[in-house]
């Protein structure tokens, strides 16, 4: 018998913390890798992420096609900076950073096996969202994302430790 939604999302959102926990500590950002999405696990959005959970996908699109938008989401993106839709036209590289942590770990998580380091990229330019940003931190943003996808996430990691946030 399969465990139940609830659970098999807690454990999904878990891993997910896990995995940016991780990659925000490779690159330096250990405050953010502890407290990343710590509003999935407030009611708003656990119990929606419950209800809609399917495994293969975010179940806020879930929610989205259901009822024409999605409660978590708006309550999610209201609370974590590294967002995009957080930033309508702001430019703050740290919040970048753990953006590109969170795409990293979300495309692993909902790709598993199939997963390549392009996945976070090609996820970028499909979005609308992009659009929203300021031009400098789309630029840096693209720049990290391409990086990963040419370079790889190790090479990517450590270039973001030093270059970009400047720890040694």
């Amino acid at each position: 018998m399969d465990a139940p939604k609830w659970y098999r999302h807690l454990k999904t959102i878990n891993r997910h913390k896990r995995m940016v926990m991780h990659n925000c500590f490779k690159c330096g950002l250990y405050w953010q890798g502890l407290v990343h999405d710590l509003s999935k696990y407030s009611w708003t959005e656990f119990s929606v992420g419950a209800k809609y959970y399917q495994g293969t996908r975010s179940p806020n699109d879930a929610e989205r096609e259901s009822k024409g938008y999605s409660s978590a989401w708006l309550h999610h993106k209201g609370r974590n900076k590294h967002h995009l839709e957080y930033w309508v036209d702001y430019s703050v590289d740290r919040n970048c950073v753990e953006l590109v942590c969170d795409r990293v770990a979300a495309s692993k998580n909902y790709n598993g096996d199939k997963y390549t380091d392009s996945f976070p990229l090609e996820y970028y330019l499909r979005g609308r969202s992009r659009h929203h940003l300021h031009p400098e931190s789309a630029d840096l943003l693209e720049d990290m994302l391409t990086t990963l996808a040419e370079k790889g996430e190790d090479y990517t990691f450590d270039y973001i430790r030093r270059e970009i946030l400047h720890n040694k």
